[in-house]
């Protein structure tokens, strides 16, 4: 592979000792997927935050990380963490398990990260525009970044999104390049998708189906940013995908009408969808809890819940 001189500098640790470590970990994951170079990145968010996800080797990798006295390069952001960092003694939260979940959000803070926890970046100032280099962690958005915003990123994980935080730059390879963004599957239904939930649903379904491919989008209706949240999500729980296009709504879209003729077809029918929705809505006994957001929503979320559940008591 092939560096520039300042990546050379960075490697033999004449920028400091968490540039070092971060070259380190980005030149082998350039051995691991053949890409030829690295390439300079506008911003990361990063995933791996909550203490019950990492445990204590996350805990202590993200210390042993600050404590190299590196700040962070370019503009970073953080998935949510574990418990609500300010109210957790009025939650309940454990004091063994707030420790070291603190402990983890002190990290992140001396190594300069922006204290965001959501997995929404781009509601939260970290919007990449069309066509920049990112390195992305978390799934969903990962998803809503390459395909609604046109940026392109892999689908990092939560150290490999720090190392290109320290250094700047990231692998060159996978959804970087221009090759590997062509569409392989067209997706068509006649459902007119008026509930919002459909779009998890249908994303759901081509992920569980085609969870490697990169879909290409014929629908009936233009969906809300909401609804394209909702897409994005479903999408990524149910298989791995990081990219899709679709027909007059997202930046890449267009680029690529000559070529669906060619493409492996799925018709996604009104029996499929509701099928999907029973098999993901089935409840059987009393509701221990009741959760809002995955991922974080929007405003208009928040006042369209507030309302469907206006003098209800759950």
């Amino acid at each position: 592979m092939k560096l520039t001189a300042q990546e050379e500098e960075m490697l033999s640790g004449r920028r400091g000792k968490a540039a070092q470590r971060a070259m380190e970990l980005l030149v082998a994951l350039c051995e691991v997927f053949s890409a030829e170079n690295l390439i300079e990145v506008s911003s990361v968010q990063i995933s791996g935050v909550s203490y019950k996800n990492i445990g204590d080797a996350g805990l202590d990798f993200l210390e042993e990380f600050a404590g190299l006295g590196g700040k962070v390069q370019v503009p970073t952001t953080v998935n949510p963490a574990g418990m609500d960092l300010e109210r957790w003694q009025e939650l309940g939260i454990p004091k063994e398990f707030a420790d070291k979940q603190l402990r983890i959000a002190g990290a992140f803070r001396r190594m300069g990260v922006q204290q965001t926890y959501t997995c929404v970046p781009y509601l939260m100032g970290n919007k990449p525009k069309l066509g920049e280099h990112i390195a992305w962690a978390e799934s969903s958005a990962v998803v809503f970044a390459n395909s609604v915003l046109g940026a392109r990123t892999n689908r990092e994980g939560g150290p490999s999104a720090l190392a290109a935080a320290f250094a700047g730059r990231t692998p060159n390879y996978g959804m970087h390049l221009t090759e590997n963004r062509a569409p392989s599957l067209l997706v068509e239904t006649s459902v007119a998708l008026d509930d919002p939930l459909y779009y998890g649903v249908l994303g759901y379904l081509v992920g569980k189906r085609h969870g490697t491919s990169v879909p290409y989008f014929r629908l009936r209706k233009r969906p809300s940013g909401e609804e394209l949240r909702s897409l994005c999500a479903a999408l990524a729980s149910s298989g791995m995908i990081s990219l899709f296009h679709m027909e007059g709504v997202t930046p890449e879209a267009a680029s690529f009408r000559e070529s669906l003729g060619s493409l492996e077809k799925l018709y996604v029918s009104q029996s499929e969808m509701d099928t999907v929705r029973s098999e993901l809505s089935d409840i059987e006994g009393d509701v221990d809890l009741y959760t809002f957001g995955c991922p974080h929503l929007g405003i208009t979320e928040v006042a369209y819940i507030a309302h469907r559940l206006a003098n209800e008591r759950l």
